[in-house]
């Protein structure tokens, strides 16, 4: 069987690693045992993080929701069931967008909100009404 000289196929991988372990610090970035075990971890970290980005900034278009609606008496959780029920279906991401840059436009949505919790007036006591409608 003739000799296979593999130099060129290595040196190939390695390039391939050290290209994405460009910017590391110390012998992360220029020694292939070290680089590449960077590189997977940095990857696993890519997959990980690719879900908490999506997590974190659900987590803010509900903050800035919330800080929105309390202006107009309501809290977060309210105008939501109020939205549901009044049959409006509008993402977080688009209702932080109008709470910012399109304020009447949010007031309007926060006013049918309001229209559909109006069943609480009558359903128990008035108080009810009261903490979830200012």
């Amino acid at each position: 069987m003739a000799r296979v000289k593999r130099g060129v196929t290595s040196r190939a991988k390695h390039n391939k690693v050290f290209k994405q372990a460009k910017g590391f610090y110390g012998r992360r970035k220029n020694t292939i045992r070290a680089a590449k075990a960077a590189v997977d971890r940095s990857k696993q970290f890519a997959y990980r993080d690719r879900k908490n980005n999506k997590r974190n900034f659900r987590a803010l278009w509900i903050q800035r929701i919330n800080a929105a609606v309390r202006e107009h008496g309501l809290t977060y959780g309210r105008f939501i069931d109020g939205l549901n029920k009044a049959g409006i279906e509008v993402d977080r991401k688009v209702l932080s967008d109008m709470a910012i840059h399109e304020t009447a436009t949010f007031a309007k949505l926060v006013e049918a909100s309001k229209k559909a919790l109006a069943y609480l007036k009558d359903a128990g006591t008035a108080n009810e009404f009261e903490s979830a409608v200012k």
